[in-house]
């Protein structure tokens, strides 16, 4: 079973600073149809401008990952994290029994354009965690979160497991599925085809019963997301 959501379907919400598009119901965009999908709650497509961001705010018991596709993010947190995230580099905040945090765009003239996911945790009141890398460019699937830290990956408070998938023009990769567990992959570049259903960039597709996963690039080089739920 496949099921497509295409980009201009998705929420938006414009605040002038803030450019962003809702895979998923989010603040002020509420759809009943979309409500998350398995243990994944937030996909948000954000664009920020030059020396503006998100002022400290707080989370609790949600798994938060942003992964910068242009420009930085300045990242200071109640915890005593204080980093940079440049294009490339995907950060899990664990928010576990509660932190503060804000992203800002430090940058005068580059605007920010990051993923900001959110994962629900299967366990809750744990202490808040912070953890950051760059996965580099090789082609295929990465492991980037897994419960485990499985081939170095970022660790969740999951059953979750997060690839970057990176295809040069025409060719694939499979991902060995379980029709116990459901899929969603999010494109952000290029054209990916899954089981003869093209996406184009901000679709996302949904994926349960299958067995395997087969993701082909058309001739374009291919940038996404995939997800492995429970």
């Amino acid at each position: 079973m496949i099921s497509i959501r295409h980009s201009q379907e998705r929420g938006h919400a414009n605040f002038g600073w803030l450019d962003s598009h809702h895979s998923f119901s989010f603040g002020s965009y509420y759809d009943p149809a979309h409500m998350g999908f398995s243990a994944l709650r937030v996909i948000n497509d954000d664009r920020v401008a030059p020396e503006a961001g998100f002022a400290t705010h707080g989370h609790s018991d949600m798994e938060i990952i942003s992964y910068v596709l242009e420009g930085e993010i300045a990242h200071k947190d109640s915890e005593g994290n204080i980093a940079t995230l440049p294009p490339g580099e995907f950060q899990l905040m664990s928010a576990g029994s509660g932190i503060r945090h804000s992203e800002f765009n430090p940058s005068r003239a580059t605007p920010l354009h990051f993923l900001q996911i959110w994962i629900q945790p299967n366990v809750y009141g744990q202490q808040p965690g912070y953890q950051q890398k760059d996965f580099g460019r090789s082609p295929g699937l990465t492991l980037v979160v897994s419960p485990d830290g499985a081939e170095g990956s970022l660790v969740i408070k999951q059953d979750a497991r997060l690839y970057q998938l990176l295809l040069e023009p025409n060719t694939r990769a499979q991902l060995t599925a379980s029709k116990a567990r459901k899929y969603y992959v999010h494109l952000v570049d290029g054209e990916l085809d899954i089981e003869g259903t093209t996406l184009r960039p901000g679709d996302g597709a949904k994926l349960a019963d299958i067995s395997a996963l087969v993701l082909a690039a058309k001739g374009e080089a291919v940038k996404a997301l995939v997800f492995d739920l429970p």
